[in-house]
């Protein structure tokens, strides 16, 4: 009697064996090539694994378990990413510690991904909040603080009231935080930073040396980076015994400067509007402008408002004075805080000072010796001829560009530059559940940094979770310390580390998961390093990633690994919709992954998930493609189950029929195919669409078939679908009397003279109608296939009365008969 597929059974059985036998602990076989998969590790939220989860370790498994079977040794690890504010949020509703709330969540997800089948070396796992990781994220600052490249300074920066917290510029999304979506406002803090901008030109070079990522992910840090070339052009105050110095990238129109614009933060602005008539109405505007994002401010649709401070800066080519503004459009974070004012070449300046009357002085005409009608109704922003600017009147404007950056460094007021978009990155966070900052403060020694040899800090017990204050505060025995240089009394510093500092390195520590001593040897990071294939979120482009890449090349330079460029190829999966939406609670769209695999299991949950889109594309929840793929898991088994005669047997092929024959090129053309979507494009839609093809295939041949055939294609069969339906392909192999893990076996290789066809079927046209299908040899010349279509019955009936004027022949295609 067939035993029925119950996947209840067969999924608990073997994730016990394998985890019994440790079968997917990371292979050290220095023969074999290396190839290391990783999907991004989660955050342990409450809510367990959602749907978008289920899809990115379905698709990192696949990638692990192909790369298994082809011979590799294989890293493939898992963690969490588990410092936060849900979790410190979570602990101040709940009243308990962030830790267990946290470490609780950590064993849910580990246990859910376990159901999902997945092939993770569980014992390199780490938690970011655990100390022994978060010790080495603070042995990494002290190195980059021994580099120059970690730094403290007082400055404004972005402020998530709801949150109760400072974010980088790459957190505040449309002006809002990008966890809580609260409206961030700006405040002065004394903060940490990291000095990403040392690393911004090879960041951008960088991006030229990763074909394996999506060229979108690379424009959007191409235009995070935002590198623009120009010049430095200084201004000079006399009055007030000053400079200002702007960033343009154009030069070769400082002769159209009429005005000049300062940012509302601008160090100098307090004393270019002192005691000038207007001081108090610029003071209110600096305060309305510190409550407002760069977003709302630089927004094209928002108004230009300016006011004159009452300050001149000198032009440092023609003597003129230039009138001081201050406008809401300049951003003390972009350049200099500075911006010279060309209105009669650029758009956002031409817009500025028709509003508040300020000269338009045209520099550039036509090439073509037209002349701009005054008064202008536009900027004019082509190139052109230079006029109105002295010694370069006439010249092209193209040709002035590097000419006037040459002769403001001669005479000291600047030269050519590059400026970048791209900030520090500030990492401090005033709460409690981060790594601790290693920094101390002492009145006698200043900034002392904590011994290597006293890691870790560990975030301490007596704190006090009221949601007012940062909780690191409130510990006695956490703020007050002894200076490690003098011995006198000293204070901690109390800020956190920005959570991605944990996830900018987690996939170093994977090589080397234990160690104790230092994060990773740089002799095991070298070993797997690139990641071969990343996979997550395209949300991620320009924050986790980016932040990699840099510490990643810091790491470079100091000679922990020899690589510049973390990951090689990168995979962003498309998110999980329901009903056109994703994925969420408040929507009610919400598919449960625990309820899915209890109901017809983790093997149809992975099939459903890789076969309904392509990986980097939305995939639409279908209920009823979930029960066809299970009706599918179904159909497999039961034709396997089918043949149960042909299994523990040697069985040798004899004669090949003509159904025997196509079964076999059927199979290895599968074979091929599956190898080649998965190994070179991650295509794994069409990899299951072909497998399905095979099972179609075998279901219409194998009774005619010769059955050493049919014991092939039944083998390969399991054996092509075993890393995307683990459990299901694990059961039938042993119920094939095999020996050992199906994931252990080599894949299968296809044989290329099993792909060459005896016949071909062919059309028959007569006067370009199809009148007949033939199968004929594919060795046949011309002249055999001319006869053998002239000699059919069917077409001598329609060629009756006619002379045949023509044959064209197109081998292994058709025939066409021209006849009247």
């Amino acid at each position: 009697m067939m035993r029925e597929y119950v996947h209840q059974e067969i999924e608990s059985k073997w994730q016990k064996v394998w985890d019994e036998q440790k079968l997917y602990q990371t292979d050290q076989d220095p023969k074999k090539p290396k190839y290391y998969a990783l999907e991004q590790f989660p955050y342990p939220s409450g809510d367990g694994l959602h749907m978008g989860h289920v899809r990115v370790y379905s698709i990192g498994d696949v990638v692990a378990r192909f790369r298994r079977m082809n011979g590799y040794r294989v890293l493939h690890p898992m963690g969490a990413d588990a410092f936060g504010l849900p979790a410190e949020n979570a602990a101040i509703q709940r009243g308990v510690n962030p830790r267990e709330w946290t470490v609780n969540n950590m064993k849910k997800i580990r246990k859910e991904q376990a159901l999902l089948g997945t092939s993770y070396d569980w014992d390199r796992y780490v938690g970011s909040c655990l100390p022994d990781y978060y010790q080495m994220n603070q042995w990494l600052f002290l190195l980059f603080y021994e580099r120059g490249l970690a730094y403290r300074k007082k400055a404004s920066v972005n402020w998530c009231p709801s949150c109760a917290t400072v974010l980088a510029n790459e957190q505040v999304e449309d002006g809002k935080c990008w966890r809580c979506d609260s409206e961030v406002t700006k405040k002065e803090l004394e903060q940490w930073f990291l000095r990403i901008t040392d690393y911004a030109e090879r960041l951008l070079t960088g991006l030229d040396e990763l074909p394996g990522w999506p060229d979108r992910v690379r424009a959007m840090q191409r235009n995070w980076i935002g590198k623009s070339v120009g010049a430095h052009v200084t201004f000079t105050l006399p009055e007030h015994e000053e400079k200002i110095t702007v960033f343009t990238t154009r030069p070769d129109t400082l002769y159209g400067v009429s005005y000049m614009v300062v940012a509302p933060e601008h160090p100098l602005v307090p004393q270019l509007i002192q005691g000038y008539e207007n001081q108090h109405d610029i003071e209110q505007f600096i305060e309305e402008m510190r409550k407002q994002t760069e977003i709302e401010r630089t927004a094209t649709d928002v108004e230009k408002v300016g006011y004159f401070t009452g300050s001149y800066a000198v032009h440092p080519l023609t003597g003129e004075q230039v009138p001081i503004w201050v406008a809401n459009y300049v951003l003390m974070d972009y350049g200099t805080g500075a911006v010279m004012g060309v209105p009669a070449h650029d758009e956002r300046d031409f817009e500025f000072a028709k509003k508040y009357d300020l000269p338009i002085r045209v520099v550039i005409q036509p090439a073509a010796g037209e002349e701009l009608a005054l008064p202008l109704t536009a900027a004019y922003t082509e190139d052109g001829r230079i006029v109105n600017s002295g010694k370069y009147d006439g010249m092209p404007n193209r040709q002035v560009l590097q000419q006037i950056a040459e002769d403001l460094a001669k005479e000291g007021y600047g030269g050519a530059t590059v400026n970048y978009r791209l900030r520090d990155w500030l990492i401090s966070r005033q709460r409690y559940w981060g790594t601790p900052i290693p920094m101390i403060y002492c009145d006698h020694c200043g900034t002392v940094p904590v011994p290597k040899e006293q890691l870790p800090v560990v975030l301490p017990e007596d704190v006090v979770f009221d949601g007012k204050r940062n909780p690191l505060t409130t510990s006695e025995s956490f703020v007050h310390t002894d200076c490690p240089s003098c011995g006198r009394t000293a204070r901690r510093e109390t800020d956190t580390m920005d959570t991605f500092v944990d996830s900018s390195w987690y996939y170093l520590r994977f090589t080397d998961a234990h160690n104790s001593e230092i994060p990773f040897t740089p002799e095991k990071a070298n070993d797997w390093m690139q990641v071969d294939e990343y996979i997550g979120g395209i949300e991620h482009a320009v924050l986790h990633l980016l932040y990699s890449r840099f510490f990643t090349k810091v790491l470079y330079d100091a000679g922990m690994v020899n690589v510049e460029e973390p990951f090689a190829s990168l995979l962003t999966q498309g998110m999980v919709l329901k009903d056109g939406s994703k994925m969420s609670k408040s929507k009610g769209n919400v598919v449960s992954p625990l309820e899915i695999i209890d109901r017809y299991g983790a093997d149809t949950a992975r099939l459903f998930i890789l076969f309904a889109a392509p990986p980097e594309r939305d995939l639409d929840w279908s209920d009823s493609g979930v029960e066809g793929s299970y009706r599918f898991l179904n159909r497999v088994w039961r034709l396997v189950m089918q043949h149960q005669e042909l299994f523990g047997k040697k069985l040798t092929p004899g004669e090949l029929n003509s159904e025997s024959k196509e079964l076999r090129r059927l199979l290895h053309h599968t074979i091929q195919k599956v190898t080649y979507e998965i190994g070179e494009r991650n295509h794994f839609n069409t990899a299951v669409s072909s497998i399905m093809e095979l099972v179609n295939g075998i279901n219409q041949m194998g009774e005619q078939a010769d059955p050493a055939i049919v014991q092939e294609a039944l083998e390969s069969l399991v054996i092509l679908l075993a890393p995307f339906v683990p459990h299901v392909t694990e059961e039938l192999w042993h119920e094939m009397g095999k020996d050992g893990s199906i994931h252990l076996v080599r894949w299968p290789e296809y044989d290329a003279s099993a792909l060459v066809l005896d016949e071909v079927e062919i059309v028959v046209q007569v006067n370009g109608k199809v009148r007949e299908k033939l199968m004929i040899s594919t060795s046949a010349d011309r002249k055999a296939i001319e006869e053998q279509a002239l000699s059919n019955s069917k077409v001598q009936a329609q060629l009756e009365g006619k002379t045949v004027r023509k044959v064209i022949v197109v081998p292994n295609k058709l025939v066409n008969i021209v006849a009247n």
